[in-house]
C-alpha cells in the first residue's frame, strides 16, 4: 500500500530544548524592529503603503499563516495557489480594463513583474527577427523605474533613455522619433515614480500598433489607484491601460496601492500566446518537470494569500474609497507646499505621489533645499525620500528633489505634517545646496579602475561614511555625492555600503 502521512503527524522527536528560548527570540526581534522606520501612522511618506485599517492588516496576517507552510512552485500540488492567482488577476484585469485576451501572473514585487515584461518582450522579438545581427533595443524615457535598467542588464538589451522635459514630462514624439525595427520593447509610466508624471500613453501605442513593436506600461505604483483618480479640474485621466489599442503588456503592484504585505505584484499580458513566452519549462533533467511562470521556483503563497484576502474584503468600492483618500490628503499637500517660500512642486503630479524642488524664483537667501529640508522634516519625526539631481544625455539637469508617497493614512495625518513641513523649511530657509565637488576633488578616485572591496570602502570612510558611525545622521551630504561622483564610482560605493550593513560581526 502506498505510504500516506498526515497534514499534522505526531512528533517521534520531542525537543525538550531550544538552543533560544522563543520569548528570547521574539524579544529579540522586537528590539531589533523598535530600530526600524515606523510602517503605520503616515510618518514614512515611501515604501510602506498604509490603508489605515488594522482590520486589513490582521486579515492578511491570517491569510498568511493560513498558507504558511504551501510551495507556490507547484499548483497542481497546492491547488488553491492556481485559485488563488486566477482571483487575483481577474480582479486586476477588470480594473485596468483588460478583455479576455489579457492573462497574467502574480509576481514577488514589481522589479519582477517588469523583469519578465522585458524576457518576454525581448524572447518574441529575437524568434521575430533570427536573421538579426547585435542586441535588441528597450526605449523608455529617463524617468522609467531603474527595474528597467536591471532588465537591460540582466537581459542584455541595449538601453536607450529619452531625456524628458524640467517637469518630467516626456514628448511622445521623443520616444516614436527613436523607435527602429531593434526596438523589442518601449515603456512608459502610469505615473512614473520620481515625479508623479503621466507620460503619453496613447499616442505612444498607436505609433507602436502600427509598427508591431510591443508597449509595456509600467503601473506599478498607479495601477491600483489611478482607475479612480482625476485631474485637478475633476475629469478623468486619459486613457492609460489596456482601454488603449497597442498596450501589450502592464504591470501593478499589490504590496503598493493594493495595500498587500511584500511582495506581490501582478504581470498582465495581451494574448496567451505572449504571455506563454513569459514562461521556463524544462523536462531535460532525472527530476520533476519544471514549469515557471515567474523567475522563482520554490515561492511563499503567502504574499499572494493576503492579496487575494485584502482585494475581496475592499472590492472596487473599498478601493475606490481609499483612493478618494489619497487624492484629497495629495492635493492638500500640494497646496500646503506650494504656498511655503523655497519650495515647489514639480509639474502636474498625477496619482498619491510628488516630487518637491528648490523654487529658484526666489531670491537665494529665500530657497529652500529640498535634501535640507527632508532633513529637518526628519529630525521631526517624519521621512520624506530624497532624490539626488540627474544630468541627462542631453546634458539638460533634473533638480533635485524629495518625493513624498501619500497613503490612505496620511489624511488623518495632515495637522501634524503639514506643521512639520513648514517647520522644516523654516528651519534651513537660505542654507546652500550641499556642493560636493571640492570633497571628491581632493580623494584620490583618478585612476581607481574597478575598485575592491576594501578600497571602496576606505573612500566611503574618508568622506565620513561607514565604520562605527554608519550612515550619516543627515542624509543631504551623501547625496550630495551621489550627484558629485562619477556614476560608475557612486554605484560601487553604494554597493559596498549596503553589503557592509549585512555583514556578520
Amino acid at each position: 500500500m502506498p505510504r500516506t502521512r498526515p497534514n499534522h503527524p505526531p512528533s517521534l522527536v520531542v525537543m525538550t530544548t531550544f538552543a533560544e528560548s522563543p520569548a528570547d527570540i521574539l524579544g529579540r526581534l522586537a528590539e531589533l524592529r523598535a530600530a526600524d522606520a515606523p510602517t503605520h501612522g503616515g510618518h514614512v511618506l515611501s515604501y510602506v503603503y498604509d490603508s489605515g485599517l488594522s482590520e486589513l492588516d490582521e486579515l492578511a496576517a491570517s491569510a498568511i499563516r493560513a498558507v504558511q507552510p504551501v510551495n507556490g512552485l507547484d499548483p497542481t500540488t497546492f491547488t488553491s495557489v492556481a485559485a488563488l492567482e486566477r482571483e487575483v488577476i481577474g480582479f486586476a484585469r477588470e480594473l485596468l480594463n483588460g478583455d479576455q485576451d489579457v492573462v497574467g501572473t502574480v509576481t514577488t514585487g514589481g522589479t519582477e513583474s517588469c523583469l519578465l515584461a522585458v524576457k518576454t518582450a525581448r524572447d518574441l522579438w529575437r524568434a521575430q527577427h533570427p536573421d538579426a545581427v547585435g542586441r535588441p533595443r528597450l526605449l523608455a524615457p529617463v524617468t522609467v523605474h531603474a527595474a528597467f535598467q536591471k532588465a537591460a542588464h540582466y537581459f542584455e538589451l541595449d538601453l536607450e533613455l529619452v531625456p524628458v522635459r524640467s517637469d518630467g514630462t516626456v514628448d511622445a514624439g521623443a520616444l516614436v522619433d527613436r523607435l527602429g525595427d531593434d526596438v523589442a520593447l518601449v515603456v512608459v509610466s502610469a505615473p512614473s515614480y520620481p515625479f508623479a508624471t503621466l507620460d503619453p500613453v496613447g499616442a505612444v501605442a498607436a505609433v507602436c500598433a502600427e509598427r508591431e513593436i510591443a508597449l509595456h506600461v509600467d503601473a506599478c505604483i498607479g495601477g491600483l489607484v489611478l482607475p479612480f483618480w482625476h485631474v485637478a479640474d475633476g475629469s478623468e485621466l486619459p486613457a492609460w491601460d489596456f482601454r488603449v489599442p497597442g498596450v501589450t503588456s502592464m504591470s501593478a503592484d499589490l504590496h503598493k496601492f493594493g495595500y498587500a504585505p511584500k511582495g506581490a505584484s501582478v504581470l498582465l499580458q495581451r494574448g496567451r500566446d505572449r504571455q506563454r513566452a513569459q514562461f521556463f519549462a524544462t523536462t531535460r533533467w532525472p527530476g520533476y518537470p519544471v514549469v515557471n511562470s515567474t523567475l522563482l521556483g520554490s515561492k511563499s503563497a503567502g504574499p499572494l494569500a493576503a492579496a487575494w484576502a485584502i482585494t475581496r474584503a475592499l472590492g472596487r468600492d473599498g478601493f475606490a474609497h481609499l483612493a478618494a483618500s489619497c487624492e484629497r490628503a495629495t492635493r492638500s499637500l500640494v497646496e500646503a507646499i506650494d504656498a511655503i517660500e523655497g519650495l515647489r512642486v514639480l509639474g502636474e503630479p498625477v496619482g498619491p505621489l510628488f516630487a518637491v524642488a528648490t523654487d529658484e524664483s526666489v531670491a537665494p537667501e529665500r530657497r529652500v533645499d529640498p535634501h535640507h529640508w527632508a532633513d529637518a522634516v526628519r529630525e521631526l519625526g517624519w521621512l520624506l525620500q530624497q532624490q539626488p539631481g540627474y544630468v541627462q544625455a542631453d546634458r539638460s539637469v533634473l533638480p533635485n528633489t524629495t518625493h513624498l508617497t501619500i497613503t490612505p493614512v496620511t489624511e488623518s495625518a495632515l495637522p501634524e505634517l503639514i506643521p512639520a513641513l513648514i517647520a522644516g523649511a523654516d528651519a534651513v530657509r537660505g542654507v546652500p545646496r550641499i556642493d560636493a565637488s571640492g570633497l571628491v576633488a581632493a580623494l584620490p578616485l583618478d585612476g581607481v579602475g574597478e575598485l575592491d572591496s576594501e578600497t571602496a570602502w576606505a573612500v566611503l570612510q574618508g568622506f565620513g561614511i561607514g565604520g562605527s558611525s554608519g550612515l550619516p545622521p543627515k542624509q543631504a551630504p551623501l547625496l550630495a555625492l551621489i550627484e558629485a561622483l562619477p556614476a560608475p564610482i557612486a554605484e560601487r560605493l553604494l554597493i559596498e555600503l549596503i553589503a557592509r550593513l549585512a555583514e556578520p560581526a
